[in-house]
């Protein structure tokens, strides 16, 4: 009857994504064709010309792959106004005199279009000359960039290359004191008397813009700061030297565009204004003053997060999360979090469960503790984290309870890399209540005995993370990777031998013996995304990660080890019950318990909408942890043949992507399972254990 249930459910998701989508279709008139395919033709194609920098600019797409029902009506108008928004973007790019034509194919009732591009001829700089205003200081310190100018000879000549270099220098300008000066005060003429496939450049700079004349013209000249003045409303309590040492832009200094948008970024990255206002008047020829004017965002509330799975085995597992959180605990842009986590498992109609309890309080200061914010320079806040936390557990094996705290700092720089550095954190972990079964197969077993034992636990950690994305616009591509590791005991090795000792000889801390290993895990991914009118999307992730023991432990930590399944692992299983290797289910575990000390896993996603705000998904998995060096159970260990033991899963999903976040049902089905070497077919997948439903909130990856 349970089995019955559970298959009813997966079934029932399935449902409602292809009913989803069915339901969204579009009706043709008798005169109509739907849109099924564009192709680009590119003759004589370069490297320089991709088929990806034409199909923007075709005004019409057919739907997403996968779009059920959905239709795009053909209309032949927008076939030749794409003809013209792809001429104009060649010229655009410097191809003159391109050639495009359309040709509409119609089958049926359905219509593809057929766009042939002959780019036209590119023409190179060849020589490349300067012009720009004598006198004052503008001469001097446009020359000091010009070996930084991103044209010159050998470059093919665009308009498209002549704004980026205008903007590019301009940028440089405003950042050594010409407040104001703009893209639109250079001019670029081309001189195509000397040769048909060459010209001479020259790059001029005038003292009026584009939209004015020469009667306008004006000094090009260096501005300085006059008055700053900070606005805020009085119901917000706020230090005021914390806001002076967050702003950059200071009376007195030259005038640097590069410290107005340091000070928004900054300001915007407490988190603490819903709006950060930097208004600059010109007070006099060469004074400009400055108003920041500060809009207060909510300053406390919850955040709630929650997570559950099922299988056909009847296991549930449930995972809420509640944060309360203040933004200005201190007046001065602190943030106070407190959260609340609970984990459970149990199965209907059975004593059977486990239930995990815990409670954290941090704070985050914004700043390196010590050192004001007034000397560090860049668009980011450093940020000071004090944190501790304490985690009850429950099991049908045991009792535990951990004990943890942590002081670190986080940040970023360069934009794109973020980085956590916690020179100081620990563990105090204690068993008891152990079930005397389990005590029997702990002794039995020395891998499991010294992986859930009570130890002390301090080191260090730190991650760094990089993401290509810029925010700019969703249509980017965008890579990320981010590099984590652990270090523990090594310094409190050093007093190794003034410790007391364990009948195994291992130092003790506080009672128990103290941990040592290092621990590291790498993740790259990339998110390819085709088009904010289709939200099509492919998104990619690899996981690996190492934990080796050594010193005074020889097993990680239970809760350093590494494990799969769940809502944002594979997905096929639940949390916890794959591997590790080719290993079965530990049966000294009521529920399962499977983790390992190596880990690799890859996963691609398919995302498309619908309709509206609701998006479909397909997915791939494969993963699978492993020990090392485990005598006891030999299967689950790291070796030449690990790759036979990949475990593999593939599903699919909804999402439903609200205001405020997106809400997210999987379902995940085995394709091989390792431990029984086993391919799993169609008819196996809503039968013994093949597959798993996950909700959760936000994307997996």
């Amino acid at each position: 009857m349970r089995s019955r249930s559970f298959i009813h459910a997966c079934t029932t998701l399935a449902s409602v994504l292809l009913l989803s989508a069915c339901g969204a279709g579009t009706k043709l008139a008798a005169d109509q064709y739907a849109l099924v395919k564009n192709r680009i033709e590119i003759v004589g194609q370069t490297r320089d010309l991709k088929k990806s920098d034409i199909s923007p600019y075709i005004r019409q797409q057919p739907p997403p792959f996968l779009s059920y029902g959905e239709k795009t009506v053909f209309e032949e108008r927008l076939v030749h106004l794409s003809e013209d928004k792809i001429r104009d973007h060649l010229r655009y790019m410097g191809y003159y005199d391109a050639v495009v034509e359309s040709r509409v194919d119609r089958k049926g009732r359905k219509a593809s279009v057929l766009y042939h591009i002959v780019p036209g001829e590119r023409i190179r700089i060849r020589q490349l000359r300067f012009d720009v205003p004598q006198g004052g200081t503008f001469a001097e310190d446009f020359y000091a960039d010009t070996l930084n100018v991103s044209v010159g000879p050998g470059d093919w000549l665009s308009e498209q290359s002549l704004e980026a270099e205008s903007e590019r220098s301009a940028s440089v300008m405003r950042n050594r004191g010409y407040y104001g000066f703009t893209k639109n005060y250079y001019y670029f003429e081309a001189d195509t008397l000397s040769g048909r496939d060459s010209v001479t450049l020259l790059m001029q700079v005038r003292e009026y813009t584009r939209n004015e004349t020469a009667e306008s013209a004006r000094p090009l000249h260096k501005s300085w700061i006059g008055d700053v003045t900070v606005e805020r409303p009085s119901r917000l309590p706020f230090r005021d030297k914390v806001l002076a040492d967050i702003n950059t832009i200071r009376p007195g200094e030259l005038y640097n565009e590069k410290a107005v948008n340091n000070t928004y970024d900054r300001f915007r990255s407490l988190q603490l204004f819903s709006g950060v206002g930097v208004e600059l008047n010109p007070a006099s020829e060469d004074t400009v003053d400055c108003t920041i004017t500060l809009t207060p965002s909510r300053l406390q509330g919850f955040k709630v997060n929650f997570e559950t799975s099922t299988n056909s085995s009847g296991l549930i597992g449930i995972s809420p999360q509640l944060n309360y959180y203040h933004k200005n605990i201190f007046h001065g842009g602190e943030l106070l979090n407190l959260g609340f986590l609970g984990n459970f498992q149990f199965k209907l109609r059975d004593q059977v469960r486990s239930d995990e309890f815990g409670v954290s309080v941090g704070v985050t200061f914004p700043q390196f503790l010590g050192l004001p914010n007034r000397i560090m320079e860049g668009s980011s806040l450093p940020r000071t984290e004090i944190k501790t936390s304490f985690n009850y557990q429950d099991r049908p094996e045991y009792t535990r309870n951990i004990v943890s705290a942590s002081f670190g700092y986080s940040g970023r720089f360069f934009n794109q890399f973020y980085y956590q550095l916690y020179p100081l954190q620990f563990n105090m972990v204690r068993l008891y209540n152990l079930d005397p079964d389990f005590y029997k197969t702990l002794e039995s077993n020395p891998f499991m005995r010294y992986t859930y034992q009570d130890h002390f636990d301090a080191g260090l950690s730190g991650m760094l993370y990089y993401t290509s994305g810029t925010g700019l616009t969703d249509l980017e591509p965008a890579w990320y990777a981010r590099a984590a590791g652990d270090l523990s005991g090594n310094v409190i090795s050093l007093f190794h031998p003034l410790l007391p000792k364990s009948d195994a000889g291992q130092g003790k801390i506080f009672g128990a013996p103290y941990t040592q290993y290092v621990k590291a895990e790498f993740t790259l991914g990339r998110t390819w995304r085709f088009g904010l009118e289709d939200g099509q999307a492919v998104a990619t992730r690899l996981t690996g990660g190492l934990g080796y023991a050594y010193g005074n432990s020889t097993a990680l930590p239970f809760e350093k080890q590494f494990y799969c399944g769940g809502a944002n692992s594979m997905r096929g299983w639940q949390t916890r019950t794959l591997g590790p290797g080719r290993s079965g289910i530990n049966t000294a575990f009521s529920i399962p318990s499977q983790t390992g000390d190596v880990k690799l896993e890859a996963n691609v996603e398919y995302r498309f909408t619908l309709a509206g705000k609701l998006e479909g998904a397909l997915f791939y998995d494969l993963g699978n942890v492993w020990t090392i060096d485990n005598t006891a159970a030999p299967e689950g260990n790291f070796d030449k043949d690990f790759y036979k033991s990949l475990a593999m899963d593939w599903g699919l999903g909804l999402r439903f992507k609200l205001s405020f976040l997106v809400a997210r049902l999987d379902l995940g089905l085995k394709l091989y399972e390792p431990s029984a070497a086993l391919w799993r077919g169609p008819g196996l997948w809503f039968r013994n254990d093949g597959f798993a439903v996950h909700f959760g909130v936000g994307y997996p990856f």
